[in-house]
């Protein structure tokens, strides 16, 4: 490598066309277009192409300042990003982008082009189905949870890997804008319908109940280093297209709870479900939807049991009823911690586009209380619901009526 990225700096388009020629991934004679393509609030994202062979590689950047605010943030997440994407690639190749080089002074990745798929939050939005993202997604999130743990890994290699896996900023962040901030809005940051501003004080500031269930949840994600997550695997970092799927932007890795990736999937899954509820239904697409909710619910379910079965050793974790109450805990986790998505993607610091960029007026208030009281709803029975025909049953009791006011008291 040059002199020239022997020391951090942020890189402009044509520093990236020297970077990707200095490591040799591209001829010198060849003639290289670089467009920024990232789209997120945190790192700089690149796209380098060349215009005579079409080979593409995509060149990520994380800079000591967050990119939205400025706020300054350690560049130890690209190499916790690197080394995950590794470790799940090992794991399953199909579903990740390839690393091609890692460079920890420049906190860049270089790494596969996954244009050819496209991000699911914008498909959804579009209304298009996937008939394999069941199938897909429940594969990953078994084959890279279950593998992480120490009930399948060698306990004293998984004990140095929660170490390398301590993401302390990323974990913050989290743990702020997830667990605190939409239920105490103590930084005045929620974002809040003003003719929903009673109702969120009532059913989500004033509720004790759910504010305690929360609170265990919190405790869990902060304390349960159970298996390798992703850590912020929402629809906009699944990539889709008809074939297959990719999962990409795991900066915010670290152990936890393996029901927090899981929940994270389901929540999000929701919410192009309900918006196409209440804005110009599409039959077809809801009822796409509907099925993929559920057998990814219980494909998480089914195939965590085989790999159970097929991967674990010990004769002490073979006892059936522990491997019972184990599985129960991680689906009862994956509700919960869907509830917690939905609710902070509602009305917290960062919204989602469903959400956010629904027409203002009386549809989008019965919107977002109907997700609102699904959310609720998940945290609090999250141990009742043992199937996804359950979970869909939640879902109806919240939108079975639209335009209901949803004011009763808890």
């Amino acid at each position: 490598m040059s002199e020239k990225f022997s020391q951090h700096f942020l890189m402009s388009g044509e520093d990236v066309k020297a970077y990707v020629f200095a490591l040799g991934l591209f001829e010198k004679s060849e003639v290289l277009s670089v467009k920024e393509i990232g789209d997120g609030n945190i790192n700089y994202v690149f796209m380098v192409k060349s215009e005579r062979t079409g080979k593409s590689v995509v060149v990520k950047q994380a800079d000591t300042l967050l990119r939205s605010s400025g706020r300054p943030l350690d560049i130890n997440r690209n190499r916790i990003e690197a080394d995950i994407l590794t470790m799940q690639y090992d794991l399953v190749p199909e579903y990740i982008p390839e690393i091609y080089h890692y460079d920890e002074v420049m906190a860049t990745l270089v790494m596969e082009d996954v244009s050819s798929f496209k991000n699911l939050r914008y498909e959804l939005e579009n209304k298009k189905s996937f008939p394999n993202l069941a199938e897909d997604i429940s594969t990953f999130l078994v084959e890279t949870l279950l593998s992480t743990t120490d009930l399948v890994w060698n306990r004293q290699d998984k004990k140095r890997l929660v170490q390398d896996f301590v993401n302390i900023e990323m974990c913050d962040i989290s743990e702020d804008l997830v667990f605190t901030e939409p239920y105490n809005d103590y930084k005045k940051q929620n974002n809040i319908l003003a003719e929903n501003l009673s109702f969120v004080t009532e059913n989500i500031y004033q509720n004790d109940k759910l504010i305690a269930e929360v609170a265990k949840l919190r405790n869990n994600y902060l304390n349960n280093a159970q298996a390798l997550l992703h850590g912020d695997l929402h629809s906009g970092s699944i990539f889709v297209n008809r074939q297959g799927m990719k999962v990409i932007d795991p900066e915010f890795a670290f152990y936890g709870p393996m029901g927090y990736d899981i929940g994270n999937v389901i929540g999000n899954l929701f919410f192009p479900l309900i918006k196409n509820k209440y804005y110009e239904e599409d039959e077809v697409f809801d009822k796409w939807l509907r099925e993929t909710i559920v057998c990814i619910f219980d494909l998480v379910k089914e195939k965590l049991s085989v790999s159970y079965d097929q991967k674990i050793t010990l004769s002490l974790y073979q006892n059936t009823a522990f491997k019972e109450n184990y599985l129960q805990e991680i689906m009862a986790d994956s509700l919960g911690y869907a509830g917690t998505e939905i609710i902070r993607r509602t009305i917290g610091d960062s919204q989602v586009k469903e959400v956010k960029e629904a027409p203002v007026g009386e549809t989008r208030i019965q919107m977002e209380r109907s997700l609102l009281k699904l959310g609720e709803n998940l945290i609090n029975k999250r141990y009742e619901v043992g199937s996804g025909e359950k979970l869909l049953r939640m879902l109806e009791q919240v939108i079975t009526q639209k335009g209901e006011q949803h004011e009763t008291s808890r």
